[in-house]
């Protein structure tokens, strides 16, 4: 038996875990929640067409939360949400191994973003939610639109 044969036998998930075998377990953690591909095009975009931004940010100070772009000046908070992990009406398709452990997980996911979006209304901010699959370039004129108005509304233009 081959060495590494032998260590997936034995291997057991770490206290808490969910992971069902060690690549399980390593896949997930190689997941990023930050600089995805979808949010480094969008912000390339956003970037060419003159806007700043911080990047992971927290809008609120006590909000634990990040958006992905945050205009502070214009309140206006960017998230661009993965179709897996925020549930996609479109894509989402759930695990067939630990499916309940799943459906909980994303649901929490979907009622947090929910909460997210409520708070930051509350006030005053503008959330822009888009997802991994929309077109970069729709998505990058949204912003601009919106960040734009928002700033002419600030200087009473």
């Amino acid at each position: 038996m081959s060495e590494e044969t032998s260590t997936q036998k034995e291997w057991a998930a770490p206290e808490g875990s969910w992971a069902s075998s060690p690549g399980n377990r390593r896949s997930m953690l190689g997941n990023r929640n930050r600089d995805t591909k979808p949010e480094l095009l969008l912000r390339r975009l956003v970037h060419a067409s003159g806007l700043r931004y911080r990047v992971a940010a927290k809008p609120l100070a006590d909000m634990r939360r990040t958006a992905d772009l945050v205009f502070r000046p214009t309140r206006v908070a960017v998230f661009v949400d993965g179709c897996f992990w925020h549930g996609c009406p479109e894509h989402f398709v759930p695990p067939k191994t630990n499916p309940g452990y799943w459906r909980e997980k994303i649901g929490r996911n979907v009622q947090r973003d929910r909460d997210t979006d409520a708070r930051l209304a509350e006030e005053g901010w503008l959330v822009l939610r888009f997802w991994e699959h929309q077109e970069p370039a729709e998505c990058a004129e949204e912003v601009r639109s919106a960040v734009s108005a928002r700033k002419r509304k600030l200087l009473g233009l």
